[in-house]
């Protein structure tokens, strides 16, 4: 049985180390042997608040302004309260159930309770 790893790109176990990297014999992917820090801080970013309080999963939070959600007539007002929110990476950092329906929001427009 061998150690090393199968391709992240197409699933084949069909690698090889080479220098710094291992290869895929078969696609031809190339990708680091060593985990980079960088590469994991970055999906564990930290995420803020709009007073700079850290946010969890399952923290509830506050919309501190009206939200107008793009390409609708619904608009999420001040002072609603979301319970137990999801933290996900992009540019909408938070994912949220409301009564107006599944929601990306910003940690920018959020204010921990």
């Amino acid at each position: 049985m061998s150690t090393l790893p199968a391709c992240p790109q197409c699933t084949l176990e069909n690698t090889y180390p080479d220098g710094d990297n291992y290869v895929c014999a078969d696609c031809g992917y190339e990708w680091p042997m060593v985990a980079s820090a960088e590469a994991e801080s970055s999906t564990d970013a930290v995420v803020k608040d709009a007073n700079g309080n850290i946010l969890a999963d399952g923290d509830a939070v506050v919309l501190i302004k009206d939200l107008k959600v793009k390409g609708s007539s619904i608009t999420l007002k001040m002072g609603t309260k979301v319970k137990s929110i999801r933290l996900v990476g992009g540019d909408h950092e938070v994912d949220c159930k409301m009564d107006a329906g599944n929601f990306m929001l910003k940690a920018c427009f959020l204010k921990k309770v």
